[in-house]
């Protein structure tokens, strides 16, 4: 039988880390819940260790990025098959959970399926603001240029990884825009993604690190990340992974 966690890296969210752990117990219970605490000031870790969860407590703050690899670190040391991003702050619908499960296991040879809150046909859930959206739209016809495969939600955290992709990001894993970033990093080591369309709620507590002020300089510097990563050297290949898309003549 598989292993599968839901790794939920949170900060300073003990409004809502209780209702987001129950959610997945509730809605996907063969889910194990493992809460990466981002060196939280409040007390996100107490509350959920008192909620059932296990917790994985870093010492400082080090952003989203640093808070997921530590929660694929644990997936990987722990022997899990599949491991499902949830945001803390309860963005994220647990009763999906399973759209992506069943996306993933049913897909031959797909390594990480994200939810796309884009592809729902009746454009129902959180959408996010206009500015925003935007800004998604750009990266994502970015992405699909790059990758040469359809990209609609590129900021969404909402993504299950097999046990490859699990390995992968434990063992690098991007730390100022993971997620643009994490698409790339897929598509350069020949690992495969897909959408499904799902649902998400707006944040009730809590700030979202992307301020609308700050909303520019963020694209500028996500930008300069793509721009990095198509330049940095060729990825690492482990044994038994397939080729490095650079290690192609003329890409």
């Amino acid at each position: 039988m598989s292993k599968l966690l839901a790794i939920v890296p949170a900060y300073n969210e003990v409004d809502a880390i209780a209702t987001t752990i129950a959610d997945i117990q509730q809605n996907a219970p063969a889910f194990d819940v493992v809460v990466v605490d981002d060196g939280s000031t409040d007390a996100t870790a107490q509350r959920a260790r008192e909620c059932g969860a296990e917790v994985v407590e870093l010492p400082f703050n080090l952003g989203i990025g640093g808070a997921v690899q530590a929660g694929y670190l644990y997936a990987q040391d722990h022997g899990y098959d599949v491991a499902v991003q949830v945001d803390g702050d309860g963005q994220h619908m647990a009763a999906e959970i399973d759209t992506l499960l069943q996306h993933l296991r049913s897909t031959p040879g797909l390594n990480m399926v994200t939810g796309s809150r884009f592809l729902t046909p009746d454009r129902d859930g959180f959408r996010s603001s206009l500015t925003r959206r935007i800004g998604i739209r750009f990266f994502a016809l970015l992405l699909s240029l790059i990758t040469r495969q359809k990209v609609t939600d590129p900021t969404s955290g909402f993504r299950m990884c097999d046990r490859k992709a699990i390995e992968l990001f434990a063992r690098d894993y991007p730390h100022d825009y993971p997620e643009v970033e994490a698409v790339l990093m897929l598509h350069a080591h020949r690992l495969s993604r897909q959408e499904v369309p799902v649902r998400m709620r707006a944040r009730t507590t809590g700030a979202s690190s992307i301020r609308p002020l700050h909303s520019g300089l963020y694209m500028v510097k996500v930008l300069l990340a793509i721009l990095i990563g198509l330049l940095r050297a060729r990825p690492v290949v482990e044994p038994g992974d397939p080729a490095a898309v650079t290690a192609e003549p003329g890409i």
